[in-house]
């Protein structure tokens, strides 16, 4: 019975996943969430309360074991600060492309003007992320093993900000890169790799000594 709440919960937050993806937090309707995944809106509501309480539901199932991951890379001290970074990237890129409905869904309200009740909730969850590759690259610094030139605001910028174009907007990096970015075949076999490669290739340009990049 357990087990069947859980796959229940689980389906009613995939489908208000790609609903929140296309029309954004306001635009969507637990009425049309609880249409589409086939339940009634007192199960809804049963579940997640409201629809604030149904988003955040998604947040916190696709974010709490990602940020617990990401910080265990961080503080792992066994390897070198250029290790770490190539594993927060592995391990960013893949969980990035592989979630794109939840990126496009927590990019559209992270991205707007206007601060809401909302946004001031998710961004300090959100900003935990983006602190651990920003405290790799600090403590890269401060070991001597990347530049102490490095700027390291733009650094975070060209991580996410790749992500973020790459994957929340799908139609125009389709048309630039030639292929469709939500073909899950492609994704596998070209844009995962293509975006680990870059990256690294782009950070290790930029972070390493001179005599480290010509080892």
């Amino acid at each position: 019975m357990e087990k069947e709440k859980t796959d229940k919960k689980d389906h009613i937050l995939d489908v208000a996943e790609k609903i929140f993806a296309e029309f954004g937090y306001d635009g969507a309707s637990t009425r049309a969430i609880s249409g589409e995944a086939g339940v009634n809106m007192a199960m809804l509501n049963y579940y997640f309360g409201s629809k604030e309480g149904l988003f955040l539901a998604i947040f916190e199932r696709r974010i709490t074991y990602f940020q617990k991951l990401l910080a265990e890379i961080g503080n792992d001290e066994t390897t070198s600060s250029w290790e770490k970074l190539e594993k927060f990237i592995d391990s960013y890129v893949e969980r990035a492309v592989n979630n794109s409905c939840f990126h496009i869904m927590l990019h559209r309200e992270i991205s707007k003007t206007k601060k809401t009740e909302l946004t001031d909730r998710i961004t300090p969850i959100v900003m935990k992320n983006v602190l651990v590759f920003r405290n790799i690259i600090t403590e890269g610094i401060e070991n001597d093993s990347f530049n102490k030139t490095v700027d390291q605001d733009m650094v975070v910028a060209t991580m996410f900000g790749t992500k973020n174009y790459i994957v929340n907007t799908p139609h125009i990096s389709s048309a630039i890169l030639g292929y469709d970015v939500l073909d899950g075949k492609i994704q596998e076999e070209i844009l995962k790799p293509r975006m680990t490669k870059y990256l690294k290739d782009i950070f290790k340009a930029y972070l390493l000594n001179e005599n480290d990049n010509n080892k």
